[in-house]
């Protein structure tokens, strides 16, 4: 075969492996959201 073949046959082989190899699983936990008390200005003092 051609080294053209092979490359090509070679990251096709790549890409299969690629695709079927196991996920990750991702696990997001929701954090409470941090809020700002204002701050007094003395406007209504």
């Amino acid at each position: 075969m051609s080294s053209t073949k092979i490359t090509v046959l070679a990251l096709c082989m790549v890409a299969v492996v690629a695709a079927c190899a196991k996920k990750e699983e991702v696990v997001y936990v929701d954090e409470p959201a941090v809020t700002v008390e204002p701050t007094d200005t003395g406007k209504y003092k």
